[in-house]
């Protein structure tokens, strides 16, 4: 039995060698144009050339994926709009994203003020909180079903290294992954002064998204992962793609002290991007060389190389107990959500 699956928009899996001849069997699979009576449902035979015996057809439907997308330069952003037009073309795309610029706020909940909605039509809202917020809400509150993905971007500069610990863009991604959903974060790599960005190619990136989201749908990742997307900011086509480790991106620390019109002083922090690293295929370097970074996060930090020197603390009045952990990475929980709820103690 041949299995067809609608894969893409338009498009369908065919596992045998001859599936040149797809479109006549299709059309008679799913009631096309001048094949009278066809059922779209229930299998069909049909003798291709050069098999023997009867080979089965059955159709295997499919929805348009759902996708969620959001970010943290704001709704009306431009990488946010590009990946929309582009994701509209293939899935049902719905946009949670902050009211406004909410750039390096990591993950953070809003758990201490109350959060507001606005509809903007077309799948489309905007709420008053943080990229993490607006994953959390959409998936527990505004969606009509699970998303297959979460995509956050295109983030208007590069989440390079350890940029991935303050950026809201990877934070709302790791919210859909620790809901067990894959997910990606795309950033340009967009110079971090707005003054030097004379050209953003935010279609390219977009394209580039496009292409992954579809593979990563077709092919889902292990739970909890984080697919982390640096894309140069370049006329031409990348170089192309490389999986990267995280590299170290480091700031030149910064703290400027100012004075307001009031004579108030106060202070502005942050300084310049250095650029290139010293760690074999970083994603650094990958960016500075021309090409597409690819680097799989996930929600476990534990450092799992640390084991066996802290596994022999000696700390006066507490017993170090022994642990089962090993000195390997440990293997992935099938689902984030894996915790039992904890009783008091």
């Amino acid at each position: 039995m041949v299995h067809f699956q609608l894969t893409r928009a338009g498009s369908f899996r065919i596992s045998q060698p001859w599936s040149g001849r797809s479109a006549v069997w299709l059309a008679h699979l799913t009631g096309g144009q001048g094949v009278e009576g066809s059922n779209p449902f229930a299998p069909t035979s049909f003798h291709p050339p050069g098999v023997r015996g009867r080979v089965i057809f059955e159709v295997v439907w499919m929805s348009r994926p759902l996708i969620l997308l959001s970010n943290d330069d704001g709704v009306n952003a431009s990488g946010l709009r590009a990946l929309m037009e582009h994701f509209r073309s293939f899935a049902d795309v719905w946009v949670v994203a902050p009211d406004r610029e909410r750039s390096a706020i990591s993950q953070a909940l809003s758990l201490h003020f109350p959060l507001r909605i606005t509809d903007l039509g077309e799948q489309v809202f905007a709420l008053d909180g943080t990229p993490t917020d607006c994953v959390y809400v959409a998936m527990n509150h505004l969606l009509p079903r699970r998303p297959d993905l979460v995509v956050s971007g295109i983030n208007h500069g590069p989440n390079l290294g350890n940029d991935v610990l303050y950026s809201g863009t990877v934070g709302a991604a790791m919210e859909g992954a620790l809901s067990g959903v894959p997910a990606i974060a795309v950033s340009l790599c967009l110079p971090d002064n707005v003054n030097e960005r004379k050209e953003s190619y935010f279609d390219s990136a977009a394209t580039f998204a496009g292409e992954l989201a579809q593979q990563v749908i077709e092919s889902p990742m292990a739970p909890g992962v984080v697919l982390n997307v640096n894309v140069p900011n370049h006329g031409s086509a990348p170089k192309g793609v490389k999986l990267c480790r995280l590299g170290y991106t480091d700031w030149s620390g910064s703290v400027k002290a100012l004075t307001d019109p009031r004579g108030k002083p106060y202070y502005w922090i942050g300084g310049e991007r250095l650029g290139r690293d010293n760690i074999t295929d970083s994603d650094n370097n990958a960016i500075i060389e021309g090409y597409i970074s690819v680097t799989p996060l996930h929600y476990d930090l534990t450092d799992y190389r640390s084991f066996e020197k802290f596994r022999n603390l000696s700390i006066p009045g507490f017993e170090t107990q022994s642990d089962t952990l090993g000195d390997q990475p440990l293997e992935r929980p099938q689902n984030p959500r894996f915790a039992t709820r904890l009783k008091s103690v």
